[in-house]
């Protein structure tokens, strides 16, 4: 396959500046958007970004219904290492004007199961994804989809891998108080959504990277299964796509980044039909 857009820029913040523009377009241009948002390290500035938008008035999230990709499980609800906390301290409490609707799964919840279950259904109910903001994990994961997750997965409580644990173990003073279970969306209900945009930044998954994009999609490496997604956006730093070769399968349509509009411009073909 052909990647039609992908998108190579200098830094980190480049990378994250462009993709939130691609939220800003959707906030701009869509009726009552739903956006699915990650956590971690790689978005952050991205989130600085969505907050100067919406302080300066160039977007607002009031029409908005958002989901995040997952959430650890065995945390109490007021601990500070919850991604609910993390999106409450990054973005919620620093807008101007908060979402419609923010959906985080529990992390407590007394039957993780039907919280699974009641969370797909919100987003069924919203009426799906519009546009989910992905990152790809040392071993290739998507949320927290890890390797051997099979493509039909929705909503689902998923053990942790090593490897997973070991990165993510540092707010939690090692890897022993690492939470070893998370509810994530599943590959289905990312693969349902409307439009993905894929942020990797980093020369440490230039690798893993260039094996999800231009290998065989394959369920040891989550994040290949995006090859299959109609309306997939890449955005990559310079380190992070420099595994990616002119000549593999899944390449640029066009050498060179693909510039994109200001969020006040048309939307073009940023939607896709």
């Amino acid at each position: 396959m052909i990647l039609r857009d992908l998108r190579i820029v200098a830094t980190h913040e480049d990378a994250c500046a462009e993709v939130a523009r691609c939220v800003a377009q959707t906030l701009i241009h869509g009726d009552r958007p739903v956006l699915a948002l990650p956590t971690g390290q790689t978005p952050l500035p991205m989130y600085e970004a969505l907050v100067f938008l919406a302080r300066e008035g160039v977007v607002r999230l009031s029409h908005a219904t958002v989901f995040n990709l997952d959430e650890y499980l065995d945390l109490p609800r007021t601990s500070p290492h919850t991604y609910r906390a993390y999106m409450e301290t990054v973005l919620w409490s620093r807008l101007p004007h908060q979402p419609l609707a923010a959906r985080i799964p529990c992390s407590d919840p007394d039957d993780p199961t039907a919280e699974c279950r009641n969370y797909e259904q919100a987003i069924r109910s919203a009426g799906g994804i519009d546009l989910a903001i992905l990152g790809i994990g040392a071993n290739g994961h998507i949320g927290f989809n890890e390797p051997g997750t099979p493509w039909h997965a929705a909503t689902h409580v998923t053990q942790l891998s090593e490897t997973t644990r070991r990165r993510n173990a540092d707010p939690f003073g090692g890897v022993h108080q690492t939470p070893r279970r998370a509810i994530t969306m599943g590959i289905r209900t990312l693969m349902h959504a409307r439009r993905i945009v894929l942020l990797v930044s980093g020369a440490d998954k230039a690798e893993i990277l260039a094996s999800a994009l231009q290998g065989e999609p394959t369920l040891e490496i989550p994040a290949s299964v995006l090859q299959l997604h109609p309306a997939l956006t890449v955005v990559v730093d310079r380190p992070a796509g420099r595994g990616l070769s002119p000549d593999g399968p899944c390449r640029p349509e066009e050498s060179g980044a693909v510039l994109i509009p200001h969020p006040k411009d048309p939307p073009a073909e940023d939607r896709p039909g």
